[in-house]
């Protein structure tokens, strides 16, 4: 175990979700093959053990957001950028992100991955954040509710990037995030 960072969950436990996770991916697309879309890079590990567990056929696409949260007067603004998003235009896709808290970051990607117009869209998030969400978005896989605290380690990094490489979640004493203030939601979600 590293100083600072307390365990939450353990290396078996997300396994054990993760397999999970994948089982019930593998039921809904049946045969047909999944486009997984991995947002890095917080997503890495849990998406490679995710794809792991899959019995369908899959095709792996990576996509890196680049976010600045800006202050305008009394208004705050996100800009999200990502790489360029795959075409899949017919294709039945799964994107894979870590943690949704916002749901900002996860909505405008699947926006523009819908303009390709793909058979089926869907996300898979390893930590669900009800509690931060400022639009209304919900994953359509998730493999834990968690409270609003500074998760590391499995692929999150802590304070200075450290902790992506340990096996398993843990939070920092003292590194809880403040609740994003709540407002009501912006959109109505996506289109399925």
């Amino acid at each position: 175990m590293k100083a600072g960072l307390q365990p939450i969950y353990s290396a078996q436990k997300l396994a054990t979700r993760v397999a999970e996770m994948g089982r019930a991916v593998s039921r809904d697309y049946g045969d047909r093959t999944v486009d997984v879309v991995v947002i890095l890079e917080n997503a890495f590990m849990f998406g490679a053990d995710l794809v792991r567990k899959l019995s369908c056929r899959v095709v792996c696409h990576f996509v890196r957001a680049e976010i600045n949260d800006i202050r305008f007067g009394d208004h705050d603004r996100r800009e999200i950028h990502f790489t360029r998003p795959p075409r899949l235009e017919g294709r039945d896709v799964l994107v894979v992100d870590a943690v949704i808290q916002s749901g900002l970051t996860q909505d405008f990607l699947l926006k523009q991955l819908q303009e390709s117009r793909p058979r089926s869209l869907r996300l898979a998030v390893l930590f669900d954040k009800p509690s931060e969400r400022r639009i209304n978005i919900n994953p359509d896989y998730f493999g834990f509710s968690a409270a609003s605290k500074y998760l590391a380690g499995y692929g999150l990094a802590g304070s200075r990037g450290w902790y992506r490489n340990l096996p398993y979640i843990g939070v920092q004493p003292g590194r809880a995030r403040r609740p994003a203030s709540r407002k009501k939601p912006a959109r109505a979600g996506r289109a399925r």
